[in-house]
């Protein structure tokens, strides 16, 4: 493309007689392609009741963007404008937050400190340009447990301005559904579940469904994303039959590697995290690629990939690395050092609801502080960021529960752990382990309040959440 460019500008500053009419063919071409990258993508969201087939009877009662179906897979591309028209069609209040996209504050969706929440018949034009490259998700922020649980989370899928050049593209959303014997939606939480390490669901599902088999091309190369969109469950997977590679986590492309998951080493991904899978598709029509889950010591197929059609004969080793997304590189030695401590709330107080949807109590905090609620009064920052300036962020477990904290609008890279050895992969999700101490590194180049919080719902909804200001 850079090349073409070159041509298409010395045509304008030869004249067209100099190349005769290729000069105005490129300029036209070139116009083209301008006015195309210019017109935003523009998706018409309405957020809605729906029914679907869970299990072996209609479940009622669940939320997605459709009346019949999951959410969709949402398609932008890097560095070209978005236009996401949000209309609330509930009962309830809500917004939208765009996990792991870096945007202006204004649109990161989180109700009373980016935004109004969103009542009945409200609409929202949420507007950004997408730096980075990779694979995020969408989930509400508003009446998050109740709407999560029942199905508002969907996948974003942000194309590379160059094609990586894959011959398939398979995304796969895990999450749980809480039913009954008769495939109604219980009640998603327990106060015991919030206290601990979550309630999980009883019916796991990949794209709302339950092992589903996905056709791609005998010999392909496909890339598998694989994204954990549950309110609680920390997902262990591994691949069967699988030649392959991990090519990004958490939206960005590695620069250190990690190894693929098989039985023995499971790959571990908590709630808002994600893994693109660059695969080998087998070489005979019918062979497939298993997705296993490990829950309690058994493994269930979550979802499976089947070659169909001729070979394509084609090898990992064609691809070309991703182009790292542009995040700027910390000053590690100048970098001021602010220390975040997770763990139980000292005091146990009612949080505010503000319209926003509340379990009634306080059992988490962040620095021996738990989050007072959405629409809670005078609530200052747990850190105040100076913009263009690097931090290291100590984020300290105190709790024996497993926490993914998660970052809205910046992203980090984590240093050093004091129990494991761990990559120094760009991320905006750090699963915690327990008494775990992790260091991670990043540049305050975007300027807003962004929220900070467990991502484990229940524990969000019960203290452990905040904000951190770059200013």
């Amino acid at each position: 493309m850079k090349r073409r460019d070159l041509l298409v500008s010395m045509a304008a500053a030869l004249g067209t007689g100099a190349l005769g009419g290729i000069g105005l063919a490129a300029t036209g071409n070139q116009l083209l392609q301008k006015r195309a990258v210019n017109t935003p993508i523009s998706h018409n969201l309405k957020i809605q009741t729906a029914s679907y087939l869970l299990r072996e009877k209609l479940t009622h009662g669940l939320i997605s963007l459709s009346p019949d179906g999951p959410p969709p897979v949402l398609y932008g591309q890097q560095g070209r404008r978005m236009h996401l028209n949000v209309t609330n069609s509930l009962d309830e209040y809500t917004t939208i937050h765009w996990h792991g996209i870096r945007l202006p504050n204004e649109m990161d969706g989180v109700p009373y400190l980016t935004q109004l929440p969103l009542a009945q018949g409200d609409s929202f034009q949420y507007k950004f340009t997408p730096p980075d490259a990779g694979t995020h998700w969408y989930h509400p922020h508003c009446m998050t447990m109740t709407q999560i649980a029942r199905g508002l989370t969907g996948v974003m899928v942000i194309k590379e301005a160059i094609d990586p050049g894959f011959d398939g593209d398979q995304v796969i959303n895990l999450r749980d559904f809480k039913l009954d014997k008769s495939d109604a939606l219980r009640t998603p939480y327990t106060l015991r579940g919030a206290a601990r390490s979550g309630t999980h669901g009883n019916v796991m599902t990949a794209n709302w469904r339950r092992a589903p088999v996905y056709d791609h091309p005998t010999g392909g190369l496909v890339r598998l994303r694989l994204v954990n969109t549950d309110t609680t469950r920390i997902y262990k997977v591994y691949l069967s039959n699988a030649t392959g590679k991990i090519i990004a986590w958490d939206g960005h492309p590695i620069a250190q590697s990690v190894p693929m998951p098989d039985e023995k080493q499971l790959l571990v991904l908590g709630p808002g995290q994600r893994v693109d899978i660059a695969l080998e598709m087998p070489p005979s029509e019918g062979q497939t690629i298993s997705i296993f889950a490990r829950k309690s010591g058994s493994d269930r197929v979550m979802a499976s990939l089947r070659a169909k059609g001729p070979t394509l004969k084609r090898s990992l080793a064609e691809l070309k690395p991703l182009s790292p997304n542009p995040v700027s590189l910390p000053n590690l030695k100048q970098a001021q050092i602010h220390e975040f401590i997770f763990g139980w709330s000292p005091d146990g107080l009612a949080p505010n609801n503000g319209f926003c949807g509340s379990l009634g109590k306080t059992f988490w905090s962040i620095n021996r502080k738990p989050w007072p609620g959405d629409d809670a009064k005078g609530t200052g920052p747990l850190a105040t960021l100076e913009f263009g300036k690097s931090y290291i962020l100590r984020l300290r477990n105190e709790s024996p529960n497993l926490h993914p904290i998660h970052l809205h609008g910046l992203a980090f890279r984590p240093l050093r752990s004091n129990k494991r050895k761990i990559a120094t992969n760009w991320t905006d999700t750090m699963l915690l382990l327990k008494d775990e101490i992790i260091d991670v590194a990043l540049v305050a180049d975007n300027r807003g309040d962004w929220a900070f919080h467990c991502h484990v719902i229940e524990h969000q909804k019960t203290g452990l959440a905040g904000f951190i200001r770059v200013a």
